[in-house]
């Protein structure tokens, strides 16, 4: 077979269309071409349908061989979503499903086929496999309907294998399960139940695959159903996995360990490898030799550095990794150049509403990692869904290993993981920028918010007065409910990092001069007014006055020099202001330089 990589996907479509009008010869190099070329599996996650109707697979077959010699009963492998789960767990099912022999052809170009004490193990087990990744239901029972339809389809599968050789008794159950007439206590033993018939009539021990197992735990926790939820899936999990000597082997995939949700409860046998794990770290997304080699086929000229600004920036245990999604994405629809790909598949809204419950803490280093900086955080791979949006800590955790953030750095102190967080991509980062913007729309703040920045940076400062005291009065209660207005300022520069990044740079809490600055807006047109802002809090305890702070506020500016670095930058036309505030009462003064 020819490689074609000489020709785009785009192109040798507009070559089949043409030649096979005007009666291209067959025997022909560009028709050989134009036939075999591979086409981008986009949304395709049957491992089947993609090797038999000629898509590019991303060769992650030895995926088999590092199962089958993993000592552990029960495998549970957490990575963000989009990353290649579904596409690995199929074919796993493929490879170990037996009788069907025709899936043996499905290996033999594969890096699997070079392993012959590998390859001899295909075909041998049965596989009951199961996905929740459609299992997203607004609420309790129509989960627990989803749930029937779900085993009802299971058992189908094993029916001409284990119904006929069944008891009257476990006829009964069978069909009860088939007719989605069963109790609620049935559903959650009817995993276990199967498994127990496999064994018995079949006489091989099933591989159970799991996959997506926490999408309807998420969904629970959004819609308000997960205390309900939760006890069901502890008692339809810990039947079938909770020292089952029934199961050869299980591997179960997802977003987050959730381990401490009591899921697993009691369950000794079970190893999770999370993506600060070295181990199958290679096998969900792709490497940075798997992308280059994609480039080379589909004959796309792009730099990968700018490739890797927009999708990389992921590290697994110290391996780079790729967003497949974004760049099965990108190659398939090259004409609308880097775009956001992966962050467009969901509604992102447990991400928003997580982030939009946060602390100010939280808000405060979330601005620092829009503006760049990196957040050294301890990470907890046993996160409770329910204490996400309760301790702001466990928020960093729950970003990183949904692919919000990357880690770098990972070091253990006395026993707890901590790593260096930032932000992946440009394409993770304009979804935190909506985010905010969502912040700002949800509230009265918008109504004036793009005026009062129009006359910030234009000069007026006393239009910016008026306006900023009217919003503060109006607003502060939105974003603060404990009554200090700190929050609202630190909201004030998020809007503006959104806002004003066409036009400015801004900075905050940076380091100028001889000390360290709130907020700095830079024009990137030289010519224009840059602003230095510093924000004071009455100190009661001093008996100080909104005028004694504010003055205290330029004073700070003057001293420690913070138009050093604003001036080393070509801009000289600066305005200091100093802004001083107790509660809802704000005075601000203006220093033209």
């Amino acid at each position: 077979m020819m490689s074609g990589n000489r020709y785009t996907e785009r192109n040798l479509n507009k070559c089949y269309n043409k030649y096979y009008k005007t009666g291209l010869r067959r025997e022909s190099k560009l028709w050989k071409v134009v036939r075999y070329m591979k086409k981008t599996p986009i949304g395709i996650s049957d491992f089947r349908e993609i090797i038999e109707n000629n898509y590019y697979f991303v060769d992650k077959s030895l995926l088999i061989k590092e199962i089958i010699e993993d000592d552990s009963k029960v495998i549970l492998i957490p990575r963000p979503r989009r990353f290649g789960k579904t596409l690995n767990m199929t074919m796993l099912k493929y490879f170990f499903q037996m009788p069907e022999l025709e899936n043996i052809s499905l290996f033999k170009d594969l890096e699997i086929s070079k392993y012959e004490n590998i390859t001899k193990l295909q075909g041998s087990y049965p596989v009951i496999y199961i996905t929740f990744k459609d299992m997203k239901h607004s609420n309790f029972n129509n989960c627990i309907e989803a749930m029937s339809f779900l085993m009802a389809g299971v058992f189908q599968e094993f029916k001409d294998n284990v119904y006929f050789k069944c008891t009257r008794e476990e006829k009964e159950y069978f069909t009860k399960i088939l007719a989605r007439k069963c109790s609620l206590v049935e559903i959650e033993m009817s995993f276990k139940v199967l498994i127990e018939l496999i064994y018995k009539y079949i006489g091989k021990k099933p591989i159970l695959l799991i996959d997506e197992y926490d999408v309807p735990i998420q969904q629970a926790h959004l819609k308000g159903y997960y205390s309900e939820f939760i006890g069901f899936m502890r008692n339809f999990f810990s039947g079938a996995l909770k020292d089952n000597t029934n199961i050869e082997k299980a591997v179960m995939t997802g977003i987050l360990r959730v381990a401490k949700e009591s899921i697993f409860s009691g369950l000794n046998n079970i190893k999770v490898y999370s993506l600060i794990n070295s181990k199958y770290k290679e096998y969900f997304g792709f490497t940075e030799n798997e992308v280059q080699k994609l480039l080379e086929y589909y004959n796309i000229k792009t730099e990968l550095e700018n490739i890797k600004l927009w999708y990389n920036g992921y590290n697994f245990a110290g391996e780079v990794i790729y967003n497949p999604w974004s760049i099965l994405n990108y190659i398939k629809d090259i004409d609308r150049g880097l775009i956001c790909h992966w962050i467009n598949t969901s509604s992102n809204d447990l991400i928003k509403d997580i982030l939009g419950k946060s602390d100010n803490k939280v808000k405060v280093e979330f601005e620092s990692l829009i503006e760049g900086k990196a957040l050294e955080k301890r990470i907890n791979e046993n996160i409770v869904m329910e204490e996400v949006d309760i301790n702001s800590e466990n928020i960093w955790s729950f970003l990183l290993f949904t692919g919000y953030l990357k880690v770098n750095d990972i070091k253990n102190i006395d026993g707890d993981i901590f790593g260096i967080l930032s932000i992946p991509n440009k394409e993770v980062s304009s979804l935190f920028k909506n985010i905010i913007l969502e912040w700002f729309n949800k509230s009265d703040i918008n109504e004036d918010f793009n005026d009062m920045l129009k006359a910030l940076i234009s000069g007026d400062i006393e239009t910016f007065d008026i306006m900023f005291s009217n919003t503060i009065d109006r607003t502060l209660s939105y974003f603060d409910v404990a009554g200090e207005s700190e929050r609202f300022y630190h909201a004030f520069v998020l809007g503006m990092l959104v806002s004003l990044e066409n036009t400015h740079y801004i900075k905050s809490n940076r380091e100028s001069g001889y000390g360290r600055y709130d907020v700095m807006i830079i024009p990137k047109d030289k010519k224009a007014l840059g602003i230095i802002i510093e924000f004071k809090k009455v100190n009661k305890r001093r008996k100080e006055t909104l005028k004694d702070a504010v003055n205290t506020a330029l004073k700070q500016i003057e001293e420690k020099k913070y138009n050093l670095e604003m001036r080393a930058l070509g801009v000289n036309n600066i305005l200091e202001i100093g802004i001083a505030f107790e509660g809802k009462e704000v005075f601000m003064r203006e220093r033209k330089h």
